[in-house]
């Protein structure tokens, strides 16, 4: 035995033990990361520890500052627009109509405020989940003694009336995290909301909350990992460096003013001498005399006397660029582009901007798509389509057992108004005449219902034969460049086609 442990030791000292190496270097410890050692706790625990500090900072930059404040507009406007629009898609025509004109007059009644319409409230939730990160919309019934066309309204919440706080488990098996109940197999089942936001409780007073059922209420918010139940601020990532880089700019903005200000220091020869324009004026509460100079001024100084003027260093020559740079940074954090953040178009050209603008179209489509119209514009509309048969404001006969057939629908975002727009219509027309597009589809891209529009042209070929009219436009009287149009035969009224 004690011959083992000799050789143990003498191996042990001849091949000292060798300590394996991270496989990766994102893993490895050493000089270089070893500082960095983050925790492992899931995104719903970082939000209950951080969202209290994050969103008041969040609200704070969106108010002060206006680089914050335009990149959240610039989201807004692009993600909503003038609204994103229904189109029932269902075969009855004469339905389809009814539907939209119920919908017409619903869409000014929408806000439990009065203050919006329906597609302003779209606006006013995406403004709220960017800036805070979620929103709550309670879809809350109406008496139909309240005179509206389909008794249902919207109230938009900000997330301040969801307790973080509130976590704990019931008697029923349902739990409570960050004020929202689940049941046993994950389900949202209800929302316990405070009745007044707690910023506008009256000091000393409690805060009451109320049960909520999940079917009155829409949680718009962007889930960025598995299994996220509240949402972070979109301005997150871009906080810090906003919040410093306005403190620089406002340094910079001194510096410069002191930089820009002429200021002088006289030497006397002795200090029983009269400074120049020193008789007859007060000195301060120091004692000190200060010299008035107008722009431009030449004094001539006594003998002996003599003056320094300040030399405030002005070292800002990489200003414009460290700007630029860290901007950057900032509207890559938003999702925006440089330019919709700052509004600088000096750097760009046909090329490089209309890049820049797919791809944050792209982006734009897709929260659009997954966000926007799965968590709230839809849920809207269902609500508001049981409600509409319900209440006998809209005609559906077999609804109960055809409801997804009757509530099919295509809802319509604002197109995109392009950098170059011949350019883009070229190539959509060649893409309708290649079949690789519908014309449907290309009119939808630009917010537009294809059925509307022909309506429209219908109705206005129909006036102008009536009225004996002929425009360059109309491409049943004249070609592309102008020409007329031969046929043999009468147009029909109202068609683009000749008769027979």
């Amino acid at each position: 035995m004690n011959i083992l442990r000799s050789f143990s030791k003498l191996a042990g000292s001849l091949f000292p033990k060798f300590k394996a190496s991270s496989g990766y270097e994102a893993a490895s410890t050493g000089r270089r990361l070893g500082a960095w050692t983050p925790t492992q706790d899931s995104v719903n625990a970082l939000l209950f520890r951080d969202a209290n500090v994050m969103l008041p900072r969040a609200r704070d930059l969106v108010r002060r500052n206006a680089w914050a404040f335009n990149g959240v507009d610039s989201l807004v406007t692009n993600l909503v627009g003038k609204g994103i629009k229904p189109r029932s898609t269902h075969d009855d025509a004469a339905f389809k109509a009814s539907v939209y004109d119920l919908w017409r007059g619903w869409i000014n009644e929408a806000d439990a405020h009065g203050v919006l319409g329906f597609y302003g409230l779209q606006a006013l939730a995406v403004r709220g989940m960017i800036e805070g990160g979620e929103v709550l919309v309670r879809m809350r019934e109406r008496d139909q003694r309240d005179g509206l066309s389909v008794p249902l309204q919207l109230q938009v919440l900000e997330p301040e009336h969801l307790p973080y706080s509130m976590t704990h488990d019931l008697p029923s098996g349902n739990r409570i995290r960050s004020g929202i109940e689940f049941d046993r197999i994950g389900r949202r089942v209800a929302y316990h909301l405070y009745r007044e936001h707690p910023g506008d409780r009256v000091l000393g007073s409690g805060l009451e909350t109320v049960r909520v059922p999940a079917s009155e209420v829409i949680h718009l918010f962007r889930p960025l990992r598995p299994g996220q139940i509240r949402g972070e601020s979109w301005l997150t990532q871009a906080l810090v460096k906003l919040h410093e880089l306005d403190q620089y700019d406002d340094a910079e903005l001194a510096r410069k003013k002191t930089a820009a200000m002429l200021a002088g220091f006289i030497i006397k020869p002795s200090p029983d001498q009269d400074m120049i324009g020193e008789k007859g004026e007060i000195p301060d509460d120091q004692g000190v005399v200060s010299t008035n100079w107008a722009p431009g001024t030449m004094q001539v100084l006594l003998p002996g006397e003599d003056i320094k003027f300040s030399e405030p260093a002005d070292v800002g020559g990489q200003y414009a660029v460290f700007m630029q740079v860290q901007l950057r940074a900032v509207a890559t954090a938003m999702g925006v582009t440089y330019e919709q953040l700052t509004g600088d178009l000096s750097g760009v050209n046909y090329s490089s901007i209309r890049a820049g603008m797919v791809e944050f179209r792209r982006r734009m489509e897709q929260w659009q798509t997954s966000i926007i119209i799965h968590q709230f514009c839809r849920p809207v509309w269902k609500r508001w389509m049981d409600l509409a048969v319900l209440s006998g404001a809209l005609e559906a006969p077999g609804y109960t057992g055809r409801r997804l057939e009757y509530q099919a629908v295509k809802w319509i975002p604002q197109g995109w108004a392009w950098v170059d727009p011949q350019k883009e219509f070229t190539s959509i027309i060649m893409a309708i005449r290649a079949g690789l597009m519908s014309r449907d589809e290309a009119v939808a891209s630009y917010g537009y219902d294809a059925e509307e529009i022909d309506r429209e042209i219908a109705a206005s070929n129909t006036r102008s034969d009536e009225l004996g009219l002929t425009f360059d436009s109309d491409p049943r009287r004249r070609t592309r460049t102008g020409a007329a149009v031969q046929t043999e035969t009468p147009l029909r009224r109202g068609s683009s086609f000749p008769e027979g």
